[in-house]
């Protein structure tokens, strides 16, 4: 597991959340020359490639859904749960409670006081 999925406070993933997956696949395919495929966890989740490196990913954005449209990144924490708790208490919003990832972790979707949007995850430890 690499650094980033192991370190309290690093930046670790960029996730696009889009109206539509496979039009922002061409995009940034073309774009950046990123290289997009399926998450097997998932029919409609793309995962993003710089080489044979996973950096992001891109979701569809589903109606009714509180997190934005647009880029969002993932910060590790150690503890998911208590973040989430803790952002409330500082005056942020919890968008997205603490929620499972099958074989990848916990995350919820945290807005600070001044309306910025980012998400904490905690990783499965292999």
């Amino acid at each position: 597991m690499a650094d980033q999925f192991k370190e309290q406070g690093a930046f670790s993933w960029l996730e696009l959340s889009t109206p539509d997956v496979a039009a922002s696949r061409a995009f940034y395919g073309r774009l950046f020359g990123w290289k997009t495929e399926p998450w097997s966890g998932s029919e409609d989740y793309a995962l993003i490639k710089v080489g044979d490196r996973e950096v992001g990913g891109m979701t569809p954005r589903r109606p009714g859904q509180r997190k934005p449209v647009g880029w969002g990144a993932y910060v590790t924490v150690t503890d998911v749960d208590a973040t989430a708790l803790l952002a409330a208490e500082l005056g942020g919003k919890v968008l997205v409670p603490a929620t499972d990832i099958p074989r990848v972790g916990r995350f919820c979707v945290i807005q600070d006081p001044q309306g910025a949007v980012i998400t904490a995850i905690t990783y499965c430890r292999p």
